[in-house]
């Protein structure tokens, strides 16, 4: 019987001019398509002049997208010279790219980077705007300040308790008016428990009697040093939050709207509330600020806030656009489930563990709408009263990230 042959088609190139970039700390390997002329592979270091000219060598052998590997800090000066020169950047998840057995050193990543890009087998990851990335950096290191903060706040309550002087447990925050007059207080010299109570604000709990038995102790002098430094430390670290967020309301000013209202639109958002300022929050009218800069209140979202607003916005910026449909969004932040799937069969349905800051965000949301008396709040009871906390709190996220996908896309009101 004649046989019949069958044409296998060899995988195309979609990106014919692609390049690849291993990144280090002292040294960049870069890799051209191999059709060019001269060396394909060069290497170039890292100072500013010789970022110019890895810029240079591309746009000779005519590359117009490069692929390079998120590695710690130190693609970020390479992506942002090489988009200010005008070439595409796809900056990959180093744990996507798999190598084949035996291929590990510099100059052979780099290749091997080109060669996925050139067949178009590598997806970049999301990254907004120059704008929104300066204030996801801000936001970020204002968290970064904070939690240092809040180390510095531990180490008060050490030296308190190594003198029995029980302030923790009679105050609710011994960062408080009452917590930090009484340690101010006690830095200054006064020994005297009964003076020492009278600081205590009328809204506190504890009566000033409780406060002067507690605040009856032993005065070592090393504690009290320890003490002394944790408070000017902790002083320290508020005044960088508070230059923080003046920089932040600065950089929010000179932030164009990313709407453009029409003769009656009018930016939706629920009137302000009133509600008792949390300690971390910004100094500044965060929520104004959103408002002006995409006609959308997400402050108003159940579960959200100010603060949590502010942070999902500088991690996704404004352009939803990015992602085709709300199922696209909440499974690039971790919010839906992967089905492996045989034979027609689901074998698992999971949720995938994920270090996305915005899918976090979304489930802290959903931690804080668990007893609101919101729809969120309802939802999350019943798919608790199903299947647990974790289940309701990834469920109630989810519902939260889909309302925010369709406030940014459509600009709809709550």
């Amino acid at each position: 019987m004649p046989t019949t042959t069958k044409r296998v088609e060899a995988i195309a190139i979609v990106h014919p001019n692609a390049a690849g970039l291993d990144i280090g700390a002292r040294e960049i390997y870069a890799c051209v398509p191999p059709d060019r002329a001269g060396e394909t592979i060069k290497v170039f270091g890292t100072c500013t002049s010789d970022l110019e000219q890895l810029a240079d060598w591309f746009i000779t052998h005519r590359v117009d997208t490069v692929a390079m590997e998120s590695t710690g800090v130190y693609w970020i000066p390479v992506f942002e010279l090489l988009e200010a020169r005008g070439l595409k950047l796809s900056l990959v998840n180093g744990r996507h790219v798999k190598h084949v057995p035996g291929r590990k050193s510099d100059g052979q990543d780099c290749q091997w980077l080109q060669k996925l890009h050139a067949l178009g087998l590598l997806t970049g990851s999301f990254r907004p705007d120059g704008e929104m990335c300066a204030l996801r950096a801000y936001l970020r290191h204002r968290a970064d300040l904070v939690q240092h903060r809040a180390a510095h706040v531990q180490h008060m309550q050490k030296a308190l308790q190594q003198m029995n002087l029980l302030l923790p447990q009679v105050v609710a925050d011994i960062t408080g008016e009452t917590g930090m007059a009484s340690v101010r207080a006690i830095i200054a010299g006064e020994r005297d428990s009964v003076k020492l109570a009278q600081f205590r604000n009328v809204r506190c709990k504890s009566s000033e009697e409780t406060i002067a038995k507690a605040l009856t102790g032993t005065w070592k002098e090393e504690h009290l040093f320890a003490l002394t430094q944790a408070v000017a430390l902790y002083d320290f670290y508020t005044e960088q939050v508070a230059a923080c967020d003046v920089q932040i309301e600065r950089h929010y000013g000179v932030m164009k709207p990313r709407w453009e209202p029409t003769a009656a639109d009018t930016p939706s958002h629920a009137p302000a509330q009133r509600r008792k300022k949390r300690k971390n929050e910004p100094a500044f009218d965060v929520r104004a600020s959103i408002i002006r800069l995409t006609g959308v209140d997400l402050a108003a979202v159940d579960g959200l806030g100010p603060n949590l607003a502010q942070r999902i916005l500088s991690e996704i910026g404004t352009d939803m656009s990015k992602w085709a449909t709300e199922k696209q969004f909440t499974a690039w932040l971790g919010l839906a489930p992967r089905n492996d799937i045989s034979g027609d069969k689901v074998l698992r349905s999971r949720t995938l563990p994920s270090r996305n800051r915005a899918g976090q965000a979304f489930r802290q949301a959903a931690t804080a709408v668990a007893r609101s008396a919101s729809a969120f709040g309802a939802y999350y009871r019943r798919k608790r009263a199903q299947a647990g906390p974790l289940f309701a709190q990834v469920a109630a996220a989810h519902k939260i990230a889909r309302t925010v996908y369709h406030l940014l896309k459509y600009r709809g009101g709550l």
